[in-house]
C-alpha cells in the first residue's frame, strides 16, 4: 500500500523530517501555501560551544499572503555566511570530512535565488548522503483545491496513495473524516525514543538540524533514526 507525507520544506531540517521522508513511498513537498516569519522555512538550530545558535537564510517578505514558493533571498552573501557559520561550529566534529565537501560544494554553487528551490535541492542532497531513496515531488505539479484538508486529500488521491503519514502537531486540526471517506488511512508520526548520539557540545539536544548528525556521526548516521536504512 502506497504511504506518502507532505510537508512544507525546511531549511537543512531535523533528523524527524528527514525520518518521516525515508518512512514513506513519496514525499511531497507543500510549498504553494503561506510563507510564515520566523518559522522552519528559512533556519534552523546548531549546536556550538556558546549553546544553540541559529542559522538562517535572510529572505524578502513582499506581502502577508506570499507564498514559500514565492519567496525570494534577501542577501546573495547567505551563501558564504552559512557556510562559515557550519565551518567554525562543526570542522572539529569527528565525521565533519565525511560530508564537508558535498555541503561546501552546495554553498558555494547554488545558484537559486528561491527560498524553496534551495531547500529542495539541500534536501535531495542529505536524503542521498542518508541514503533516503524516497521520490520527492512538489505540489506545484498537482492540482490543489479545497480547503486545508481536502487539498492534503487530493493530493494523496493524485498520488494513488492509500496511507497519508503526518506529523503529530496536525492532530489539532486534520479532519480525519475526509480521508476516511475516501478509504485513505491516517497514520502518525513517532518522534519519541530517538538514541542519542555524540555532540560536541552537552547537553545533548535531539531538536537541531540533520547536519550535526551528519557532522557527528558520518555513515552511522542512519543508526540514530528509525526509518533510513542502509
Amino acid at each position: 500500500m502506497k504511504k506518502v507525507a507532505i510537508l512544507q520544506s525546511n531549511y537543512i531540517p531535523w533528523k524527524g523530517y528527514l525520518d518521516i521522508i525515508a518512512a514513506v513511498d513519496e514525499f511531497i513537498i507543500y510549498d504553494e501555501v503561506q510563507f510564515t516569519k520566523n518559522d522552519w522555512r528559512n533556519r534552523n538550530k546548531i549546536k556550538t560551544k556558546d549553546g544553540i545558535q541559529w542559522i538562517t537564510i535572510p529572505v524578502r517578505q513582499k506581502k502577508l499572503s506570499q507564498r514559500i514558493s514565492e519567496t525570494e533571498i534577501s542577501d546573495p552573501k547567505w551563501r558564504n555566511k552559512n557556510w562559515n557559520t557550519i565551518l567554525t561550529n562543526y570542522s572539529k566534529a569527528p565525521n565533519f570530512n565525511t560530508f564537508a565537501a558535498q555541503f561546501e560544494d552546495f554553498y558555494r554553487n547554488v545558484d537559486s535565488t528561491f527560498l524553496s528551490e534551495i531547500n529542495i535541492k539541500l534536501l535531495k542532497l542529505i536524503c542521498g548522503m542518508l541514503n533516503i531513496k524516497t521520490v520527492i515531488s512538489n505540489s506545484a505539479d498537482f492540482d490543489l483545491t479545497g480547503d486545508p484538508t481536502e487539498r492534503l486529500v487530493n493530493l494523496c488521491k493524485q498520488t494513488q496513495a492509500q496511507i497519508y503519514l503526518s506529523g503529530p502537531a496536525a492532530k489539532n486540526y486534520l479532519r480525519e473524516d475526509l480521508f476516511s471517506n475516501e478509504g485513505i488511512a491516517v497514520e502518525w508520526m513517532d518522534y519519541n525514543s530517538y538514541p542519542e548520539y555524540r555532540q560536541l557540545y552537552p547537553p545533548f539536544d535531539h531538536y537541531v538540524s540533520i547536519i550535526d548528525l551528519l557532522f557527528n556521526e558520518g555513515n552511522d548516521s542512519i543508526k540514530y533514526m528509525k526509518y533510513a536504512k542502509r
